[in-house]
């Protein structure tokens, strides 16, 4: 089909607002525009889809269901439309948003407390965080930085190094028996919770100890450490989680180290960002930011002081 012959936005929005209201009248009062100027949008639409939209019921509208399955479609890319515009609007004004992206619970126990107080420093940048852990594209996504762990490679972007990890077992003190763990083979007997996104995490925790055990594979799956965390001061078993992550929760006594070995990983974790958008102010503040703050936040510090920083 020619560019030429397909429909307008205008004949899309005139579309959702009639299906929306099952009324041109409403539409057309909702969009500025005559009855009969909505009317006219669907009549085309109709015409180059080749199916009716809508049927006319007692002088009410009902959608078709090719109109339903149409509705759905028309819907999403209205969607992204708006949003779209909102970014570009955003982009280079006065006020610009930062899309950033981060793993689950690196985002939520690492990142989050060192953003206290950027805004002193940047009012004028607005950061929108979510999270990902799948693979992605960063130009196709629209995203200005990317926390990651890995080897730190990521095509077409700037990598930083911002830590190492080292993973430790950790569970509730009231799991463990009155005369502690003896050796790392016991932990099987505790329940082994599961990382579904490291498969082979408890067998090479066992195996750089010389250890082999039936069970490194069995226990409880959870998509996020939050959720082996949770799980495991709710005394389900012993969760292998970076250390650094449960670091809340070790302080406070929730959580206890049952066996002491730690196992550094060979991945680490890092910032990315796309190659062109090093000199970009948003970004090239932000990651100034991160590096400044790489260190856990004093507590107490409060955001008057980091605006100082």
């Amino acid at each position: 089909m020619s560019r030429r012959h397909l429909p307008t936005l205008t004949a899309m929005q005139c579309f959702e607002a009639s299906a929306r209201h099952l009324s041109f009248t409403r539409a057309a009062a909702e969009l500025s525009l005559t009855q009969s100027a909505v009317s006219k949008q669907v009549a085309q639409l109709e015409s180059i889809l080749e199916h009716p939209l809508f049927r006319r019921v007692r002088k009410r509208l009902q959608v078709t269901p090719e109109g339903s399955l149409y509705l759905t479609e028309v819907r999403k890319i209205l969607a992204q439309v708006e949003m779209s515009t909102r970014y570009m609007q955003s982009y280079g004004g006065q006020s610009e948003v930062l899309n950033i992206t981060t793993l689950p619970t690196f985002g939520a126990r690492w990142l989050i407390p060192r953003l206290n107080g950027f805004r002193f420093r940047h009012p004028n940048v607005y950061l929108n965080i979510s999270n990902r852990v799948e693979p992605f594209d960063l130009e196709e996504a629209r995203v200005d930085v990317a926390f990651f762990f890995g080897h730190g490679a990521w095509p077409k972007a700037e990598c930083i190094k911002l830590l190492d990890e080292a993973t430790v077992p950790v569970c509730a003190p009231t799991v463990v028996p009155e005369g502690g763990i003896e050796d790392p083979l016991a932990l099987t007997e505790l329940v082994l919770l599961q990382s579904t996104t490291r498969p082979e995490a408890w067998h090479d925790w066992f195996a750089a100890q010389g250890v082999y055990t039936a069970h490194s594979y069995h226990g409880p799956r959870f998509d996020t450490f939050s959720m082996s965390l949770r799980a495991a001061r709710a005394g389900c078993g012993v969760a292998l989680v970076p250390r650094f992550l449960a670091e809340e929760e070790l302080e406070a006594g929730q959580l206890i180290v049952p066996w002491t070995f730690s196992l550094a990983s060979r991945d680490a974790y890092y910032l990315a960002y796309p190659e062109h958008k090093g000199e970009v102010g948003k970004v090239k503040g932000f990651i100034e930011w991160i590096l400044e703050h790489l260190e856990a936040p004093t507590k107490g510090r409060g955001d008057r002081r980091h605006a100082d920083a």
